[in-house]
């Protein structure tokens, strides 16, 4: 790994790898070596990149997106963000809008780790970011990857993917992916360690770019493929991030499922 020139506001190292098997790991050696807080991996291609669902991998095209991971340290459970993995898909959108200003106030976050890109079809949105999140109470470990330059994707999720580079009026520069590093390192610590952190604001701002708001959606209770069947709106946030539907019985509060469109 080397360190490149990149402004982090969390003053801390930015490491590169051309080829990694992930960066999430790489994260974990380098907090072990002492690395400090906001200290970040990226690199052009992982091999072995994944998400939140096991059979589901994070596929990229080598040098052609945003593939990295940020070390956070707290001095225990009780001192992580609220909603961190929530709030650092806000801080994204955020970051790709001020990276893209085509895509000004069009990106939304989907509960509870993803970003979505409008796509060419009217009304339709595509998955451009995902967000896995993982810690041991004191060290957390955020890995996320973006679609930046990527315009064609494997047939299982075409249709289902979106791109920054296949937004009409975005033009990218051959160092594209790490100006967009460096803007949602900015955003993320304003939203963690700025002003705005404090008490439970990031819910509104949050919700008003929340994937399927006020829509009927079907969601899949508890781990993946296995829970319960819950059919309603969905109508906001909880104070720690739980997604809340309005069913027939009341409104429920999910910490775990999965999120389809009704």
């Amino acid at each position: 790994m080397k360190k490149i020139p990149l402004d982090n506001p969390f003053a801390a190292p930015v490491f590169y790898r051309e080829t990694t098997g992930s960066t999430m790991w790489d994260a974990r050696t380098i907090a072990g070596q002492g690395g400090t807080h906001g200290s970040v991996v990226v690199a052009d291609v992982q091999e072995a990149g994944r998400g939140r669902v096991a059979n589901r991998p994070w596929k990229s095209e080598k040098g052609k997106n945003l593939l990295f991971t940020i070390l956070l340290r707290y001095p225990g459970i009780a001192a992580i963000p609220p909603a961190l993995t929530l709030r650092t898909g806000l801080a994204l959108a955020l970051a790709i809008e001020d990276f893209a200003p085509a895509l000004q106030g069009r990106l939304q976050v989907k509960w509870p780790n993803d970003v979505m890109i409008p796509l060419p079809k009217p009304g339709t949105f595509g998955k451009t970011a995902g967000i896995l999140t993982e810690g041991d109470g004191e060290k957390v470990y955020i890995g996320v990857g973006v679609n930046v330059g990527q315009t064609d994707f494997p047939a299982d999720i075409r249709g289902k993917a979106g791109s920054i580079a296949l937004t009409p009026g975005v033009s990218l520069l051959p160092d594209s992916r790490f100006r967009l590093l460096e803007a949602f390192l900015q955003r993320l610590y304003a939203e963690l360690e700025g002003p705005a952190q404090t008490g439970d604001g990031w819910r509104e701002r949050l919700e008003e770019r929340l994937y399927m708001k006020g829509r009927k959606v079907r969601f899949i209770a508890g781990a993946a493929y296995s829970g319960r069947v819950v059919e309603g709106v969905l109508c906001g946030i909880g104070l720690g991030g739980e997604l809340l539907i309005q069913g027939q019985d009341g409104t429920e509060a999910f910490v775990t499922g999965e999120l389809e469109a009704y």
